[in-house]
């Protein structure tokens, strides 16, 4: 399966789907909901989803867009799926060690990394 929409670019991998954040800057409150409403889709598609995020491309977030992170966290465990997040760039991941989101998500490093953790 692969798919191209303005915001994610989404590839299925042996099982895993890794979806790519395209947006430099995740900011405004309608690039979020696009985006959130495009993953919460994805994961309404397969139980027990496998799902590796992508942040290459990304350079700024708010915190609208980190409370977005959560709220798909939780859908993907509750349909007993997992996520996992990678290519985190050293700002991003500030915000996440600082608001402590980081002992909430699996963060790897890269993508190959976080597709084989997503898969385990």
């Amino acid at each position: 399966m692969e798919n191209l929409t303005p915001r994610l670019k989404v590839v299925t991998e042996n099982d895993v789907t890794v979806v790519e954040l395209t947006d430099r800057k995740i900011l405004d409150e309608m690039s979020i909901a696009q985006i959130g409403e495009a993953l919460s889709a994805i994961v309404a598609e397969a139980d027990g989803i496998r799902l590796v995020l992508d942040f290459i491309s990304v350079v700024h977030m708010s915190s609208s867009a980190l409370s977005m992170l959560i709220t798909l966290n939780k859908r993907v465990r509750q349909s007993g799926g997992r996520l996992v997040l990678c290519n985190i760039s050293p700002p991003i991941h500030e915000a996440f060690t600082i608001t402590r989101l980081n002992e909430v998500f699996e963060i790897r490093v890269g993508r190959d990394e976080a597709a084989a953790e997503a898969a385990s």
